[in-house]
């Protein structure tokens, strides 16, 4: 018989309430309880949608004491990452997490600590990481040579409920960190370098957010294997849907490209920001007058699951951590290590200077 796991989920917004959907489905878990910040009525509408009979709570810490959960899923705000998290590993939970893991270099180093010394299980919300095409991907900028150039961006042109929803993500964390982790973490599994050299920009387009805010932002990172990435981000009603979408990858033996009909999406809608078309391998091999030697490998991707599929997938890579005991470690040194590159950027821009990193 399968073990099964009490679970606590906390946070149910958009993230939250897929992330239950998905334990729903599961046969290793059983979802124990709720908690949200304040307002009870969402929660209580999706237990009532999942058929379930769970107390909500307004309080995490009591929710723990009294749930006595074994697996603790954290969907909040940035801020409160840390500290529940340390918690929840401390009490004896395993933990799944949004990302980004923490809400500075220094908070993602005491959880990393708190997950080694705990030997808990500790996923990062490295949506990507379970993506079938955006494994493929990666896989194949393996054939390209090094050193590569790889070119990401994900601008979202937001309205009404999802600008409203960014705001409040800007106040929590830059834009280019917040979306940046998820690209960085690509940009470093490509490589499997060192970065040393990251430079960044800003730019504040917007006067519904703080002076000291900025809802764009842009990267550069350098690798020890000459390997280089940027990345580019911008909310808002403002953001053009003009190549918005960018996800291209360069060798020496040629490049490999994400393709996707940019006129059927809308930036605002997160859950198609990981969908692909296809992917486009190209190679650079001439023949003997110097012409193209090869067309270009047109890949189409059959397993495109949705976002809450993806979610799903998260929670059934966590249950097969615990029963099968799977090392973190490298996982966890990844979610801290893409949190660093990004706020080597933030340092970058707000001091004018590129950040050298050991």
């Amino acid at each position: 018989m399968k073990q099964k796991f009490r679970v606590l989920v906390v946070g149910v917004g958009d993230m939250g309430s897929s992330h239950a959907l998905g334990y729903s489905l599961l046969l290793g878990y059983d979802i124990a309880g709720f908690v949200v910040a304040s307002n009870t009525a969402r929660a209580e509408k999706l237990a009532g949608d999942l058929g379930l009979s769970i107390p909500i709570y307004t309080d995490f810490y009591k929710a723990m004491k009294e749930i006595k959960p074994e697996v603790v899923s954290i969907n909040t705000y940035t801020d409160t990452h840390t500290d529940f998290s340390i918690h929840a590993m401390k009490a004896g939970c395993h933990v799944f997490m949004e990302k980004p893991i923490a809400r500075t270099v220094e908070e993602a180093e005491k959880v990393a600590a708190v997950f080694r010394e705990t030997g808990q299980k500790l996923v990062i919300g490295y949506i990507l990481r379970r993506h079938p095409a955006w494994i493929k991907f990666i896989e194949l900028t393996g054939q390209l040579g090094k050193p590569l150039i790889m070119r990401m961006n994900l601008n979202q042109q937001s309205f009404g409920r999802e600008w409203e929803l960014h705001k409040k993500f800007i106040s929590n964390m830059p834009p280019l960190v917040d979306c940046g982790v998820h690209y960085v973490d690509v940009m470093c599994q490509m490589t499997r370098a060192k970065p040393r050299l990251v430079q960044g920009m800003s730019a504040r387009v917007s006067d519904e957010i703080d002076k000291d805010k900025t809802n764009y932002g842009h990267l550069q990172v350098v690798f020890d294997d000459d390997s280089v990435g940027w990345y580019e981000v911008g909310w808002g009603p403002m953001m053009s849907k003009s190549a918005y979408f960018v996800k291209d990858v360069i060798g020496p033996k040629g490049c490999v490209s994400i393709d996707k009909d940019m006129s059927a999406v809308d930036p605002s809608d997160v859950s198609k920001h990981v969908t692909v078309d296809t992917i486009i391998l190209h190679s650079s091999e001439t023949d003997a007058q110097g012409k193209a030697a090869k067309k270009d490998r047109i890949i189409k991707i059959e397993d495109e699951p949705d976002h809450n599929e993806l979610c799903k997938r998260e929670q059934e890579y966590l249950y097969r951590t615990i029963v099968e005991d799977i090392d973190l470690t490298d996982h966890v040194d990844d979610a801290v290590n893409s949190l660093k590159i990004c706020f080597a950027a933030v340092e970058s821009y707000q001091t004018g200077e590129a950040v050298h990193l050991d």
